[in-house]
């Protein structure tokens, strides 16, 4: 399986060729499954992991989407949670299973400083427990899309989960790679 985009306007099967036909606003950029498995497997021994395979320039470099595999480890009565205040994120569940929490407002939330989130999502808030959130299980195969400054963690983990994380960048803060 290969997991495929170009911003929703362009869509390239695999091999895509690489002359860009007349107003074309891109090229496709192809992440193979060997690539995301390699990632996830990497990030396996870790409590939790975030990491960035690729972010690509689309629409000639207009804005960046950045594709990155996120590991979390079987763990009960987690209390923290983020919110991105410039990228939109949109998580497909690899593999595993939790409760996740969204909407709301985050107890003690503060911008924070710490270096691996801002050069995953950039600038964030991170906070306690959310209040007034939506709670739902979450599972393979399971998609959800998370606007900018919306609250979101995971009150539990129940199987180790894996899953892969599509980011919207509209103002370039992700660096290509």
């Amino acid at each position: 399986m290969r997991i495929i985009f170009a911003a929703a306007l362009a869509l390239t099967i695999a091999g895509a060729a690489s002359a860009q036909p007349a107003g074309s606003r891109g090229t496709a950029t192809d992440i193979s499954n060997a690539d995301v498995q390699a990632l996830a497997k990497s990030l396996s021994g870790m409590p939790g992991g975030d990491q960035l395979l690729r972010v690509a320039p689309i629409n000639n470099g207009e804005y960046h989407v950045g594709v990155a595999v996120v590991h979390r480890a079987k763990a009960a009565n987690i209390a923290a949670s983020l919110a991105h205040h410039q990228i939109t994120e949109i998580y497909h569940v690899i593999s595993g299973s939790g409760t996740m929490v969204s909407g709301g407002t985050m107890e003690n939330a503060k911008d924070t400083s710490d270096a691996n989130i801002l050069s995953v999502v950039g600038p964030s808030a991170q906070g306690g427990r959310i209040v007034g959130g939506f709670s739902r299980k979450i599972g393979a195969g399971d998609v959800v899309i998370l606007p900018p400054d919306v609250p979101h963690g995971w009150t539990e983990v129940t199987d180790e989960l894996v899953y892969l994380v599509v980011r919207m960048d509209p103002t370039k803060i992700l660096k290509l790679k």
